[in-house]
């Protein structure tokens, strides 16, 4: 009951659920659940979601060029179709991601072209990001090592700096303006700084592999060096695309054909990796109390709906799965979640809570964590 928890715990739809574990099964033994067919990559039927997400994209992109003028009372409009496209656009974004985790196909030359094109296309270097995504993977949920959305602790200085500015502000105007700031502006701050990043590295970069912390924990080894600048050529050369297409029909064209569904799908993807690893009763980890598998199963599996699930490949309601073996491609992760289901009940996480609920929450009550337990979590905490 809620009451075996501390009055300071808040809960999420979990109620609770994740804070009770104090084991976890190996992962060799989940993968046992997982039947065979599950790890298995066919390159026709990858290409296919490929296809068919790069045609609703300029689908929609030729559309809005031929239907909507540029005009500031078309403003509106704009909009709406920033948010659909931006949308149908992540599914692309998805693609890209997969073929990053060698999902995508067993031939490496069709599946790193794909995923070269598709993230260049939407202005991530493809390579940079599958390394520094790796390293997520690698310590998903860790309080000092992990890589994308590390809380801060109580104590620290960035943490009692938010607090301060939640209680001059009120928690309603703090939450609202830290999901703007957060949605639309943390990825490109990802890139540039590694902001949300683990501690131990440092100031990072995904387009300067020598910036961030050396030694154990730098962001990019030696051996990804060269990788990185060849996603920093695609990235340039993407970007003189646009310049010769804004010379040709103008910076406002493009901004509104191609700048406006880029903002949303960095929305996006920022909200996913977000809401797949925070809430008010998910802990993280810290030092020898942290394993893979812990980390894997404080991922937390959400309510997108059909149409968000058909357009971004389930990346949402099947995160558990995909975190304990990200090589699954995404049209088997269904089979496989229901295997991981069936087979550990009481560690595999889904809230019900509905997203726009659940963003609400994280927004405004995820701010730093304490210890709680025995057992080397840390939660956030009233």
């Amino acid at each position: 009951s809620d009451r075996a928890f501390p009055e300071d715990v808040m809960f999420s739809g979990l109620k609770g659920k994740a804070l009770k574990l104090n084991s976890w099964p190996s992962k060799a033994e989940v993968m046992r659940c997982i039947p065979r067919r599950c790890f298995v990559k066919e390159t026709s039927r990858s290409l296919g979601h490929a296809a068919v997400c790069v045609a609703m994209t300029l689908a929609c992109g030729v559309a809005a060029y031929a239907l909507l003028p540029v005009q500031l009372a078309a403003t509106p409009l704009w909009i709406l179709y920033g948010a659909l496209t931006g949308t149908v656009a992540t599914g692309c974004w998805v693609i890209a991601h997969e073929c990053g985790h060698n999902a995508f196909s067993d031939n490496k030359v069709i599946q790193d072209l794909v995923g070269y094109v598709l993230h260049t296309a939407l202005l991530v270097p493809y390579y940079s990001w599958q390394r520094s995504h790796a390293v997520h993977h690698s310590r998903t949920n860790h309080l000092t090592e992990g890589e994308t959305h590390v809380p801060h602790v109580r104590s620290g200085p960035k943490a009692l700096g938010l607090l301060s500015i939640r209680t001059l502000f009120g928690e309603s105007l703090y939450g609202a303006i830290r999901l703007v700031a957060h949605l639309f502006f943390g990825w490109p701050a990802y890139l540039l700084t590694g902001a949300t990043g683990g501690p131990v590295r440092g100031v990072t970069n995904h387009f300067l592999p020598f910036l961030g912390n050396k030694g154990e924990y730098k962001l990019f080894p030696e051996s990804w060096t060269a990788r990185v600048y060849l996603s920093d050529l695609g990235i340039i050369v993407m970007l003189g695309a646009l310049i010769f297409a804004a010379d040709r029909v103008g910076v406002a064209t493009v901004a509104c054909v191609y700048g406006l569904p880029l903002a949303f799908t960095n929305v996006w993807l920022v909200l996913y990796t977000w809401l797949q690893h925070s809430d008010t009763d998910i802990p993280h980890f810290d030092g020898d109390d942290w394993d893979f598998m812990k980390g894997a199963f404080c991922t937390v599996d959400r309510p997108y709906g059909p149409v968000l699930d058909f357009l971004h490949h389930r990346i949402g309601s099947t995160h558990v799965a995909h975190h304990i073996c990200s090589a699954i491609p995404h049209y088997h992760a269904l089979e496989a979640t229901n295997a991981i289901k069936a087979s550990f009940p009481d560690h595999y996480l889904f809230d019900p809570t509905p997203i726009h609920k659940a963003m609400w929450r994280v927004g405004t009550k995820c701010v730093s964590v304490r210890p709680y337990g025995n057992e080397g979590m840390w939660v956030f905490r009233q």
